[in-house]
């Protein structure tokens, strides 16, 4: 039994030998601390949102650590698995938690860092799924500083018994995605990739959403923009164009990991959840779709806009060069009468100075009626 014993050691040995770099992480962060996580004490323990074990679709009661989770989750015989809901942890907190989930470094650092493009990644066992979410911000007036969407994060780890969610900023809360997956008991009996599912349709029910207020936006936009009253109206295309590009960043990128979710030769994803993924699939091209001709909508009103301001231009030229035509023969009449030559006609006259006065008001009213009737002024 002694030499059992000894097997059994050296095999958990070589399953944990590859998430040394993890450690390594964690020795140079600080010295060597107790485990990660023993309940209420645990370093960072309140950026972790909810920890729950599932069997068989079931939430299991109590309230568990991470490590103490896992363990109950390998000793069960049924279809048990780890849900752990992180908001925003410190690299110290990472690392206690990739240390028991023997997550890699890598994937380690892309979930504290939030500025990741949607991505889909293999680690082992482990994959490492990230979204970028996004959320409409109401607002009144569009205006030159308008914020119209808000982005944020969410990190999926998924492994054979453990689903880790790690959210950053509050575009998506994931409280509501969990609530209803308790719900539908034969979903989340399906595992992790079924609460993967959940949150993927969620960040892209979050998208349609978006993408439909935008539409809005850009109705109220192409009206402004042809309303003469209007002021700042280039000012807020540009920060509209903004907003959408930030928008685009969230949707385009992620067609190309839901799409490895979904083929067959993805031998990670249940059949019966690849089903699922098709159906976000779906929901993300039509969104796509839109954004890009969102786009196209405003590179068209921008230069519509610019071809506007470019006939005002215009317009305000041709009234200037009116007027100065109208006074330019004000200036040349008073420049002749005023050489002061004694032998200038009527310059002895009475009534010389008068006249030449109706002379000069004559020509004022006859080219200012004639710039009018060709619709310079």
């Amino acid at each position: 039994m002694a030499n059992d014993a000894d097997k059994a050691g050296q095999v958990r040995h070589r399953t944990r030998s590859w998430s040394d770099p993890v450690r390594a992480m964690t020795r140079i962060l600080g010295p060597a601390e107790p485990k990660p996580v023993p309940a209420p004490g645990f370093k960072g323990r309140d950026k972790i949102v909810d920890c729950a074990l599932y069997l068989d679709g079931v939430r299991q009661p109590g309230e568990w650590a991470p490590e103490d989770a896992l363990h109950a989750a390998r000793a069960e015989t049924g279809d048990a698995f780890v849900w752990i809901g992180l908001h925003e942890p410190s690299l110290a907190t990472m690392a206690g938690i990739a240390e028991t989930f023997e997550l890699h470094e890598l994937a380690v650092e892309d979930a504290v860092h939030a500025e990741q493009r949607p991505k889909l990644e293999q680690f082992g066992e482990i994959n490492s799924l990230v979204l970028r979410t996004a959320r409409y911000v109401r607002h009144t007036e569009l205006t030159e500083n308008t914020e119209v969407v808000e982005t944020g994060q969410v990190m999926l780890f998924i492994g054979p018994e453990f689903v880790i969610t790690v959210r950053h900023g509050d575009a998506c809360k994931l409280a509501p995605v969990r609530a209803g997956l308790e719900q539908r008991k034969e979903l989340l009996a399906q595992g992790p990739w079924a609460v993967a599912y959940a949150i993927a349709d969620h960040v892209v029910d979050l998208y349609i959403d978006v993408s439909d207020r935008i539409e809005d936006d850009l109705d109220d936009l192409e009206t402004q923009v042809f309303a003469r009253q209007v002021q700042g109206r280039i000012q807020r295309i540009y920060q509209m164009k903004r907003e959408l590009v930030e928008f685009k960043r969230a949707v385009v990128p992620l067609l190309r990991p839901i799409m490895q979710l979904t083929e067959s030769t993805n031998r990670h994803v249940p059949k019966e959840i690849r089903r699922f993924f098709r159906d976000v699939q779906d929901h993300l091209i039509r969104v796509a779709e839109q954004v890009n001709g969102y786009d196209d909508l405003l590179n068209s009103i921008l230069q519509a806009r610019l071809a506007q301001v470019s006939v005002e231009q215009n317009n305000d030229m041709r009234k200037i060069a009116s007027w100065a035509a109208i006074f330019a023969v004000e200036t040349f009449i008073a420049g002749i009468y005023g050489m002061n030559f004694p032998d200038m006609p009527e310059f002895r006259w009475q009534y010389g100075y008068p006249a030449v006065l109706t002379l000069m008001l004559i020509a004022a009213i006859i080219l200012y009626r004639w710039f009018r009737r060709s619709g310079w002024l």
